[in-house]
């Protein structure tokens, strides 16, 4: 999994979900749990997440519905 961004905007994160999945590429958010916990004020952001092989299409899909200023630096793809 790579990370595509970081934001405490849940409607943002929606919006990006819907357009990764019209481009059917799978997503994940994480740190949902903890950022509801926390008390919503906005100090923990949540991560979107794909795939490491589908990760240049997802930038793409996101810098084509003028998002590129919303994407984080290029992340090294996760391992466990």
């Amino acid at each position: 999994m790579r990370e595509l961004l970081r934001t405490t905007d849940p409607v943002l994160l929606s919006w990006l979900t819907a357009l990764l999945a019209d481009a059917r590429i799978d997503s994940l958010i994480l740190d949902t749990h903890t950022s509801i916990i926390e008390g919503s004020i906005g100090a923990i952001p949540r991560r979107l997440m794909v795939a490491a092989d589908r990760y240049d299409a997802a930038r793409r899909v996101l810098e084509t519905a003028g998002l590129a200023h919303q994407l984080g630096r290029d992340q090294p793809a996760w391992q466990p």
